[in-house]
Formats: structure tokens, C-alpha cells, sequence
């Protein structure tokens, strides 16, 4: 009897204790859950209507997890040129002093950027690649625009204002930005076999950092292969704003067939004046939210998906102002920007 009495008891007192390991575990995760975690976001550059819209995507995500009761902490910080490779590699390592738990990252280069990103991985801190990849797998995910798609969207609307036929340029951004090449490579690709008769007259220039260089890029371009152009292309914010300049001083704007990328009020007002016939258009309100959701998300142990897509749709003057597209053209960056 004894014996029964004594298992029992063993019994029971293993049943507490698992019920109160479980307790803790519980208790355990939640103050996980709670702790404030600090999340660095780091853009190619700080100026350009895109990185604040990425920028407010971030803050977005960081006052909705906050608001839930997983506090987080965003430090946003890239550096001001886009060409600055340099010292956007000094920011990623100087995150790793600070204390930070997870980084969101739009490399400026695909190569440049895979030794800090390895060593933050080796010292414990993960990273998310936002916009344009980077050569590695040491990473948690890649949340961007597929951008082979975007320069295929323009291939495609050149072909049907053309009449499947004519000469064109494309106006390059940068070398080492997957991004853009993506872009760019799908682009020349759609055309070389849905429009063959659509004649490529120059690939090989690059715009280069700041509307200033994209401008001179373009009015060489121009003055080389104007009298014979029927379109241009090209493939970010800075090289479209740098062309749209260019065509406007040298009186060819609305005269060419003009498709670019990315949104900013400059290239709106182009548009509605018939200087600009289309722009494919990201989310990077989306993009900068879900490289801190899912980098949030990852460090909380929960699975991430490996490759998240954020959307790209070609805005012509047609859907301009259609619901699905003022958000886009549009997106609400002073309501988490505020004075930034």
C-alpha cells in the first residue's frame, strides 16, 4: 500500500512540475514576446522618394507590432548617395557594436555588401534583404519587387505604342545593382523576342547616382541618336527624373515615347502632361514594412518564406487615377513620416 501510496504521490509531483515547467515556457516566450527589440533598416540612400516610402513601411510595421505588444524599435540609417558603397559597409558594421538584434538591408552592390552581411550572421545578428539581392545565402529572406517582371511590363507596353516597330534606347542605372540589371535584362529580353522589329540603338550607358549625372547621360544618348529615336527607357527614379529633365530642355519631351520606373510627384505631373507614357511601379511602402515584419517574425522563431514578392504594375496615364494605383503613386508617407 505504501508502495501505491508513494507512486501516486511521485506521480502527482511530476504532474506539478511539468505543469509548472509548462507555466514557465509559456511565461518564458511571453517575456520574449514583450522585450523591446531593435530592428536596423538600411537603405541605398536616404534622399529619393522610394527609401522614405520604404522608411514609412518600416515605421508602419514598427507601430502595429508595438501596438500588439511586441514593442520594436527601428534605427533607419544608409548613406545620403546611392553610389556610396563604402560607407553603407560602414553602417552595417557599426551596427553590430550597437546592439541591434536584426538588420533590413537594400544592398548597394551584390557583391560589396556579402562580407559585412556573413560577419553580422557569424555574431549572431540576421539579416533581411529588402529591393535588390546580394549574393550570399547567409541571409533570412529577400523581400522585393520581381524586377524581371517590371522591365518586361515596359518591353511590352513600348512594343504596342510602337506598333511593333521602331528604334529605342535604354538608359542603365548603376553596375552591381541587381535591381536594376534584373530590370534591364528582362526588358532587352522581352523585346528581343516578342518585338523583334523594335531596334535597340544603345544598351551600355549608365546613369549613375544623382539626377545631375542621369541628365548628362541622357542628353548624350540624345544628341547621339535623337534624330532617328522613336523611344526611350529607363530603369529607376534618378534616370527618369535625369531623361524627363533632358527631353524638357532640349524641347523633345512628348515627342518620343518615354516608359521609366519607379513613382515621384515630378513624374506624375509628367505624365498627366503627357511627357511620360507609363512607369512601373513598386510598393516599397510594402517592401519596407515586410523586411521588418519578416525579420521580426524570424527572430521570434516563427518560419519565414524564403522569397516574398511585392507586387509591380505598369501605371500608364489610362489607370492613373484608378483606386488600385493613387496608393501606389501616392503612398501615405507623412502619416508615419510625419516632418522627416
Amino acid at each position: 500500500m505504501r508502495n501505491l501510496r508513494t507512486t501516486a504521490l511521485a506521480a502527482s509531483a511530476a504532474l506539478l512540475g511539468a505543469s509548472c515547467g509548462s507555466e514557465r515556457t509559456r511565461s518564458d516566450s511571453t517575456t520574449a514576446a514583450r522585450k523591446e527589440m531593435t530592428i536596423a533598416v538600411i537603405p541605398k540612400g536616404t534622399t529619393h522618394e522610394f527609401w522614405k516610402a520604404i522608411h514609412a513601411g518600416a515605421v508602419q510595421a514598427q507601430q502595429e507590432l508595438s501596438a500588439q505588444g511586441a514593442p520594436v524599435k527601428i534605427i533607419w540609417k544608409g548613406p545620403l548617395r546611392e553610389d556610396d558603397r563604402e560607407q553603407q559597409v560602414q553602417v552595417v558594421e557599426g551596427f553590430l557594436t550597437q546592439g541591434v538584434q536584426g538588420i533590413v538591408l537594400a544592398p548597394l552592390d551584390n557583391r560589396a555588401l556579402v562580407r559585412p552581411v556573413e560577419e553580422a550572421k557569424r555574431a549572431g545578428v540576421p539579416t533581411v534583404i529588402i529591393d535588390s539581392g546580394l549574393e550570399s545565402e547567409d541571409i533570412v529572406s529577400f523581400v522585393a519587387t520581381d524586377n524581371r517582371r517590371g522591365g518586361q511590363l515596359q518591353a511590352d507596353h513600348m512594343g504596342v505604342l510602337l506598333g511593333g516597330k521602331g528604334k529605342v534606347l535604354l538608359l542603365r542605372y548603376a553596375e552591381g545593382w541587381a535591381s536594376t540589371h534584373e530590370r534591364e535584362e528582362g526588358l532587352l529580353a522581352e523585346l528581343h523576342e516578342k518585338y523583334p522589329n523594335v531596334e535597340v540603338v544603345s544598351s551600355d550607358q549608365y546613369a549613375g547616382a544623382t539626377r545631375e549625372t542621369a541628365k548628362r547621360a541622357s542628353e548624350n544618348l540624345l544628341n547621339r541618336f535623337g534624330q532617328d529615336l522613336q523611344g526611350v527607357f529607363t530603369v529607376n527614379e534618378t534616370a527618369t527624373i535625369g531623361m524627363l529633365l533632358a527631353l524638357q530642355d532640349m524641347n523633345k519631351a512628348g515627342k518620343l515615347k518615354f516608359l521609366g520606373f519607379d513613382a515621384s510627384p515630378i513624374l506624375i505631373t509628367a505624365m498627366r502632361a503627357g511627357q511620360l507614357d507609363g512607369i512601373a511601379v513598386q510598393n516599397p511602402m510594402r517592401m519596407g514594412y515586410l523586411g521588418v515584419k519578416t525579420i521580426v517574425d524570424h527572430l521570434r522563431g516563427k518560419q519565414v518564406e524564403r522569397r516574398v514578392d511585392t507586387g509591380v504594375i505598369l501605371v500608364t496615364p489610362a489607370n492613373l487615377d484608378s483606386t488600385a494605383v493613387k496608393d501606389l503613386v501616392n503612398p501615405p508617407v507623412a502619416r508615419y513620416l510625419g516632418g522627416q
